[in-house]
């Protein structure tokens, strides 16, 4: 009997083991993307002062990621499909350890910015791939651990970021400055590379017929760039005929995408979901939310720098309750709060968000950058609830009513305009906090707040038409 039953108990434990190297290296790659997307919160000022870019670098800094990953985002998971997530996976992740290194070695702010958007183009190709392969390879039980590993991790990867960025920087390694918090992806993404070329399996069923419609990404692409450049040419270098003409372009090239989307046989998103008023709710929620948020962070870390003077290390170290504050309720709204509350915790999260937003604001009001960082903490405590909150809530619930067959469009969907959100919230507010700050660093952030404070309060009539509920059960 014990000769039987040994060979296959060795296979379990192999089978066992090939599944948790998996999903090490999907955390890997997820926790790269999230650490990138943040680093530069906390980086911008002192790349900017040390590559003489101005403000224009340190507002694409972020932007240029975000923009190339929320534009690409979805293009990549059809890619995956049509040529197999496993060659994916090894082209995203060499593409971003090698757009990494030439961040990090980057001499002026023209090919940093190239750099950023390589890393997040490449980025669009290997994050969507992990989720799929899981799919493909795993139990349902080893999959519905690996759903429950994802909040943590990805969780410590936004508050390890900008730690991680500020401490690198005021240890000035080798007296390489900044350089590091790019340099360090070389390691993790050969690494990554290494494992993947052993443990990922074949790409045996690859889709050959899978169509990607290539002309919508790209109208989608130059609307967002038109608006973006637009924006902050403008508020860089005034309002003249270029930024101008590069927001007329935007809106001209969002027509020929929503067009498009109507007309096209393979659409990137289906139509049954923009018709459906929940998950356009959800998505318009979204969109507002995560670009508030998203442009409030960076602010934050640019008062906390600019206004404060506080050094990166000091900085990162100040922004620690906000985001402990985010990582904690996102934990305990995937816990089971969103199963039980649904929309109503998109509508508590935004409310603690406006909360928070008026503390700070009256304590800056009240202290100008006198103000210090530990009477700031409680504040920033209490928004990294709210956006904690409304940040994992708003994805799932906007789901409610999404159809099992729509349920892939709609997550790639919401997953672009995440990114994308926090490409054009990064790029509006530091646009507003630049422009308000020829009054003071005092009276930019007041105004900063202000403008978030507004945006965030117009978008809770639109909770009311989100789903009551989420999903019974995750789509995947």
């Amino acid at each position: 009997m014990t000769t039987l039953t040994e060979p296959s108990t060795v296979t379990t434990r192999r089978s066992s083991r090939l599944m948790w190297a998996i999903l090490g290296l999907v955390l890997l790659a997820d926790a790269l993307d999230v650490i990138d997307a943040t680093v530069t919160n906390i980086a911008a000022p002192t790349i900017a002062r040390e590559l003489h870019g101005g403000e224009s670098l340190i507002k694409w800094l972020g932007t240029a990621y975000m923009l190339a990953m929320g534009v690409l985002l979805v293009v990549g998971g059809r890619l995956g499909d049509k040529f197999g997530q496993r060659r994916l996976f090894l082209i995203g992740m060499s593409g971003f350890t090698l757009a990494s290194a030439v961040a990090g070695f980057s001499p002026d702010p023209a090919l940093l910015i190239a750099a950023r958007v390589a890393q997040g183009a490449f980025g669009a190709l290997l994050i969507p791939q992990g989720m799929a392969i899981m799919t493909k390879a795993f139990s349902r039980d080893m999959l519905a651990k690996a759903f429950g590993l994802f909040g943590p991790v990805l969780g410590l990867s936004s508050v390890g970021g900008p730690v991680l960025a500020g401490f690198l920087i005021s240890a000035d390694l080798f007296g390489l400055s900044w350089r590091p918090i790019f340099l360090i992806n070389i390691i993790l993404g050969g690494v990554g590379l290494i494992m993947a070329v052993k443990i990922l399996p074949r790409d045996d069923d690859a889709d050959r017929s899978t169509v990607v419609d290539g002309w919508a990404s790209g109208m989608l692409g130059v609307t967002i760039l038109g608006l973006l450049y637009g924006l902050i040419e403008g508020s860089t270098n005034g309002w003249g005929v270029i930024p101008i003409v590069s927001i007329v372009v935007g809106v001209l090239f969002f027509a020929a995408f929503a067009y498009r989307q109507r007309t096209a046989t393979q659409p990137l998103i289906k139509p049954s979901l923009m018709k459906n008023r929940g998950f356009t709710s959800g998505l318009l929620v979204c969109l507002v939310a995560v670009a508030a948020g998203t442009g409030l962070l960076f602010v934050l870390s640019l008062f906390l720098q600019e206004g404060l003077h506080a050094s990166p290390r000091d900085t990162s170290l100040g922004l620690v309750p906000l985001t402990l504050g985010l990582v904690a309720a996102g934990f305990a709204a995937m816990g089971g709060l969103v199963a039980k509350l649904g929309r109503r915790l998109v509508f508590i999260g935004l409310t603690v968000d406006l909360v928070g937003c008026g503390w700070v604001l009256v304590l800056v009001a009240y202290s100008g950058t006198n103000v210090s960082l530990w009477t700031l903490a409680p504040a920033f405590f209490v928004i990294g609830i709210g956006i904690g909150l409304s940040f994992a809530t708003i994805p799932v619930v906007a789901l409610g009513d999404a159809k099992p067959d729509e349920a892939g469009s709609a997550s790639g969907s919401l997953s672009s305009i995440q990114q994308l959100a926090s490409a054009i919230g990064s790029a509006a507010i530091t646009s507003i906090f630049f422009q308000a700050a020829t009054s003071g660093l005092a009276h930019a952030m007041k105004v900063s707040l202000i403008v978030v404070l507004a945006v965030t309060a117009l978008s809770l009539p639109v909770v009311t038409l989100m789903p009551h509920k989420a999903p019974s059960e995750p789509h995947q």
